[in-house]
């Protein structure tokens, strides 16, 4: 308070405090403030000041000194070389030649958008539009990526196996899960049991989990070696095809992940109130009938924060491709989280620094728009 609406205000001195009001006083009357202003500080310490502070990173090339860390203001070249530069590859994948099929693809692709975005114009504020205009273009640049490298039999990079991830891996984990939460909340006999078996997965580490599930994959000597002999397969190596290694690092990413979804849609099944259950069964409706009409609508909410929180997390993967096949064969299963790991142990730390924030763009993008695009049409519909 300054001094001067201090004068105007009578009753309170130029030093803040009330007349005859005590310093303990003045203290319970400014507590809230005070007991915020730690966790506050902590914030600006550890979480606000290094995410600009790693801007900098993104926008200069450092090297170390004698006396530090030396930088010099690059611009966006550290961004410009994942793109157009020398690791164009290893960002995108091989995306100079675009075949017939990749062609009709992102034609599709782009025109469906495009179409979308034209529909919205009557609908949709300035704000929202706007919104609108950059989840398309996100989802075109990625539709071009997919086109000029999957469909045309190149090489994918970073980009697209973080995606594949990304939606393969979420996808299987959240069908799964939810199937054995709604199997766990049925009265069959040992259920507690199996929740009990279910959940241990999620307390193993990372670390762990990594190196069990590369022993578990072992094709000569695991436990699924004398299967895969009875079919016949015995040079087979999955660590030396990228797809096979890809759909490998999938699974054990959701052997570890499975038991998070599950036991929150166990909770969101056994809070489904009862009766609704019963009166649907009188009224002769049939178990998918019951879960389509009755269930999904009373889970939707807890189902798609469940699977932002997850598919935030599977964005950032990095321990089981580091540990299983150190991103390999070649780059086939390195994560974008990786790829800035790798790039950073090579102490490009610009560089580093530009792939990461090329991942937290990505991350907000497909997330916010899955949220606004997908997850509140399900909410209107429950409520409707």
């Amino acid at each position: 308070m300054s001094l001067a609406d201090a004068i105007d205000r009578p009753g309170i001195s130029p030093a803040g405090n009330a007349p005859g009001e005590s310093w303990g006083e003045w203290f319970d009357r400014h507590s809230r403030t005070f007991f915020i202003a730690p966790a506050v500080t902590l914030i600006l310490i550890f979480a606000i000041f290094p995410t600009f502070y790693s801007i900098v990173f993104a926008l200069s090339r450092v090297r170390f000194t004698a006396d530090g860390l030396n930088f010099r203001f690059v611009g966006l070249q550290n961004f410009y070389k994942q793109f157009f530069g020398n690791d164009q590859v290893h960002f995108l994948g091989k995306t100079d030649s675009m075949g017939i099929f990749g062609t009709v693809f992102f034609v599709v692709v782009a025109a469906a958008l495009l179409w979308w975005l034209y529909r919205s114009l009557k609908i949709t504020s300035w704000v929202g539009m706007l919104g609108r205009i950059i989840s398309a273009v996100m989802a075109i640049f990625i539709a071009w990526v997919v086109a000029a490298s999957l469909v045309s039999g190149n090489t994918i990079g970073t980009l697209l196996t973080t995606l594949f991830y990304v939606f393969a891996g979420c996808a299987l984990q959240f069908v799964i899960g939810t199937g054995l939460a709604f199997l766990c909340s049925q009265p069959i006999l040992g259920k507690n049991f199996f929740r009990v078996i279910f959940f241990i997965p999620l307390m193993v580490t990372p670390l762990g989990v990594g190196y069990a599930m590369k022993m578990v994959a072992d094709v000569t000597k695991g436990p699924f070696e004398p299967l895969l002999r009875g079919f016949g397969i015995e040079d087979w190596v999955w660590s030396a095809d990228p797809w096979a290694a890809r759909f490998v690092m999938m699974i054990c990413d959701s052997w570890q992940w499975i038991p998070f979804i599950f036991i929150c849609m166990l909770a969101a099944l056994e809070n489904v109130p009862r009766d609704h259950v019963e009166a649907a069964e009188v009224d002769g409706a049939s178990s998918i009938q019951i879960f389509r009409e009755v269930t999904w609508p009373q889970i939707v909410p807890v189902a798609v924060t469940v699977l932002l929180i997850r598919m935030i997390e599977a964005f950032k993967i990095v321990d089981l491709p580091n540990i299983m096949t150190g991103g390999g064969p070649g780059s086939s299963t390195e994560s974008m989280t990786l790829h800035s790991l790798y790039i950073w142990r090579s102490n490009d730390i610009g560089t580093s620094a530009a792939v990461a924030y090329l991942l937290l763009i990505l991350t907000v993008v497909v997330c916010a728009s899955l949220f606004n695009y997908v997850v509140l049409g399900q909410l209107r519909k429950a409520r409707a």
